[in-house]
């Protein structure tokens, strides 16, 4: 069974999608994979922060971004926040 990608809110979809092309190009990839295999894709994609509490981690010639998750039951991941870094 696949995992399911859900958003916390509209807000934070929108906040991806105005990610720079390549960030966003890695962010995709990265989740396509989170389905196919587990939300937990290790380091240095993803790094586990709390229990059920993640963070993916990507990087391109744009910058560094972060997208905090969280997992539910029935293998649900809920998108709750995004971020670009500025350091």
């Amino acid at each position: 069974m696949a995992w399911e990608i859900r958003y916390y809110s509209e807000a934070v979809q929108e906040e991806i999608q105005t990610f720079p092309a390549g960030i966003q190009a890695r962010y995709v990839h990265l989740t396509e994979r989170m389905i196919t295999h587990d939300a937990n894709l290790g380091m240095p994609h993803t790094k586990a922060m709390e229990e059920g509490l993640f963070e993916l981690r990507m990087k391109s010639k744009e910058g560094i971004s972060r997208v905090l998750y969280c997992t539910l039951v029935n293998k649900r991941i809920v998108i709750l926040h995004s971020f670009i870094k500025k350091t």
